[in-house]
């Protein structure tokens, strides 16, 4: 077994789940409250550990009872935490959601205090598999240097010089279609494939030699597979909340290529795996069983 090392964002999600978004200055009961773990690297370790793989989280929490839950509940799927740190000088990053059912949509607010960073920027780990979200830059960027012939994958989330840079380093590409149209400058447009064959275009140029994943929200995922463009459909299910939906792709993407499907496997696994997750309000609770999406995958 494959060992595998994700390494970034730790969070603490609190979730209110309203029957519509509310309205501007007004009060609003709410009947249930839904709080879990969260951040793409640590939902990605907590799914790959709940599905048995060999996994460690590196990644900064507060020394606050949000941080301790988010260590708990790695812990319950075997995560290992050694390498974690817990901040006595910050807190905890703390995400508020609100979901309106009516239209299965969120709303994030979110707060990480911009000097909370690792102090560990060189931690000796042996793995086999690295994924990265690029919140911890230089640790990231240490690690993957020292396990040069490790399988390497970043969840390109956002346009940051961070993310940009480990792009350069690693070998799978699995970034949001907002990422993609932000660094190449393209607009997609689901009317015109040409569009999406430019980014690509331009992305091979920006980051060469890479394997390349463009995650499309409820339209599924589309990849460069050889010298093709093909798009994988999403798998529909009905939705209660996306959150966490993208975090639970990149996980089970990390969890196909560490068993050595290929790519258009790892793409199809990733989009079951995802779709599936939006069952459920919250991250953490969302994560499917490992039997659920290989049931689905093998039909």
């Amino acid at each position: 077994m494959k060992k595998i090392t994700c390494i970034g964002h730790a969070a603490f999600d609190i979730t209110f789940p309203l029957s519509s978004y509310p309205i501007e200055n007004t009060k609003n009961r709410v009947k249930e409250i839904v709080e879990c773990g969260g951040g793409p690297a640590s939902n990605a370790a907590y799914l790959l550990g709940k599905w048995g793989m060999d996994t460690s989280f590196i990644g900064i929490v507060g020394n606050d009872i949000y941080g301790e839950t988010i260590k708990q509940e790695l812990k319950t799927v075997n995560v290992n935490i050694d390498y974690m740190e817990v901040s006595k000088k910050f807190g905890t990053t703390i995400s508020v959601i609100i979901v309106a059912k009516n239209k299965s949509s969120r709303t994030t607010l979110a707060y990480k205090n911009p000097k909370m960073k690792m102090e560990s920027k060189d931690i000796d780990i042996k793995t086999d598999v690295i994924l990265v979200d690029g919140q911890e830059y230089e640790l990231s960027k240490n690690i993957i240097e020292k396990n040069k012939n490790a399988i390497k994958i970043i969840d390109a989330g956002r346009d940051t010089d961070e993310v940009i840079e480990l792009c350069k380093i690693v070998d799978y590409i699995v970034c949001s279609k907002d990422f993609a149209e932000k660094v190449t400058k393209i607009k997609a447009n689901y009317r015109d494939m040409n569009s999406f064959n430019k980014i690509f275009t331009k992305l091979m140029e920006l980051f060469p030699n890479k394997q390349y994943v463009i995650t499309l929200e409820d339209k599924g995922s589309i990849f460069l597979d050889g010298e093709y463009l093909k798009i994988m459909p999403t798998y529909k299910m009905p939705v209660k909340d996306t959150t966490g939906a993208g975090d639970i792709f990149h996980g089970a993407f990390t969890y196909a290529i560490s068993n050595d499907y290929t790519l258009e496997q790892a793409v199809k696994f990733g989009n079951i795996a995802g779709a599936l997750s939006t069952r459920h309000i919250g991250a953490r609770n969302s994560v499917p069983s490992l039997e659920e999406v290989l049931q689905l995958y093998e039909k």
